[in-house]
């Protein structure tokens, strides 16, 4: 979702081509699926500066999840996958 593609130079330091990369879809398991669909909803509820997203606002987390049909009771469970995903994000959209 946040990942910019290689490109090809960068694929050719590691004796790659474009051909060489898996173009089909990416797999969740079930077990991350609530966690993966908040994220994704959470995705216009960046804050950002001056250089560029530092987080989500956690505090539009509950009302998207209820919007998407996530109960308040799941969220604590739900919410260290979240940081991990949105660690994940900042990293990428950091090297972009």
């Amino acid at each position: 979702m946040y990942e910019r593609r290689a490109s090809a130079e960068d694929l050719a330091k590691l004796g790659l081509t474009l051909a060489d990369l898996d173009e089909g879809d990416t797999e969740i398991w079930p077990d991350n699926w609530t966690a993966f669909r908040l994220f994704n909803a959470l995705g216009t509820q960046w804050r950002t500066g001056p250089s560029g997203a530092t987080g989500l606002d956690y505090t539009s987390i509950r009302d998207v999840a209820s919007y998407i049909g996530i109960k308040k009771r799941q969220i604590p469970e739900l919410f260290s996958d979240l940081q991990v995903m949105e660690a994940e994000a900042l990293a990428v959209m950091a090297e972009a």
